[in-house]
């Protein structure tokens, strides 16, 4: 499989590029970026070509890698799945729940797989065991703490501008969301949520299977306090999500896997368009109170 790279940032460097160059089962075919020097650059330390239209690209790939912000990845995906490409997206899938549907329309006319990638999912450890407490039944509550440091001065996403306005609940929640939805099932109500210091918020869940759940969120806690906790309670007693020994960069590679893997068997991942849909609705009415907090 023939896979482009749509993005240029920090995050594309890091993982994107890199992850695509080493992977054995895919050729990485070329680089799209907004910035045309950044995309020649990026594009001149894996050997690949630079494509300075996006359009060229979709032309000559089988699929796109994308590391974009959430508003230009949304309409790029619908371009490219309109194209026949298969899409490995980022978190979260759009901005706006409109633009999350108008991706998984697209992906469901044109039949091509899709996989969202957030991280956790694609890490062994935290992936197996998502799995081993999906299975049991009785948890009566969780909390998730994803609290990051992410403005500050040696971060490489310190000028993110869709970071600075879409805070913590659209950056690291949908993390928190995609270790609890597997496990507690679908959330029925966001029955409240409110800001903390910074751009922390805290948002609490009422999920289909009668467990509750708080999600508190963050991108400028203390250095010394970040850090990503999920912890379950239950009639099977604690259990706590375990750390991660891989990094993004292997996690990437495993994503990458994955959309080779239901791209040839037709059978969609369960980190697809239509979840990344799911996890944008639920940020959407967690925002949506926020907003009535402040009114």
């Amino acid at each position: 499989m023939r896979i482009g790279l749509l993005g240029t940032g920090p995050w594309a460097r890091m993982v994107h590029a890199p992850a695509l160059s080493r992977h054995g089962e895919v050729e990485f075919a070329g680089v799209w970026g907004r910035r045309t020097a950044a995309a020649k650059e990026l594009a001149g330390q894996h050997g690949v070509r630079a494509y300075d239209d996006v359009d060229a690209l979709l032309a000559e790939v089988d699929a796109v890698a994308v590391a974009l912000p959430p508003e230009v990845q949304a309409d790029l995906a619908v371009r490219a799945a309109r194209a026949g490409r298969h899409l490995l997206l980022d978190k979260p899938l759009a901005a706006t729940v409109p633009r999350a549907r108008a991706v998984v329309g697209a992906v469901r006319e044109a039949g091509v797989a899709s996989v969202v990638f957030f991280t956790a999912r694609f890490q062994p450890g935290p992936e197996a065991w998502i799995a081993e407490q999906a299975d049991r039944d009785g948890w009566f509550t969780a909390r998730a703490q994803w609290l990051g440091a992410v403005f500050t001065r040696d971060s490489p996403f310190a000028q993110s501008p869709w970071r600075r306005e879409k805070g913590a609940l659209w950056d690291v929640g949908p993390h928190a969301l995609s270790v609890l939805l597997p496990v507690l099932g679908d959330v029925r109500r966001v029955t409240a949520a409110a800001y903390g210091p910074g751009d922390t918020v805290h948002v609490v869940l009422d999920h289909v299977g009668d467990a509750s759940s708080t999600l508190t969120l963050s991108l400028t806690a203390p250095p010394a306090a970040a850090g990503a906790t999920v912890e379950l309670r239950g009639e099977a007693g604690v259990a706590l999500l375990p750390e991660s020994s891989t990094g993004a960069l292997p996690a990437f590679g495993r994503a990458t896997d994955a959309l080779l893997a239901a791209a040839r068997s037709g059978r969609p991942h369960p980190c697809d368009a239509a979840f990344g849909l799911r996890v944008t609705e639920i940020l959407a009415a967690a925002e949506a109170l926020l907003a009535d907090r402040t009114d």
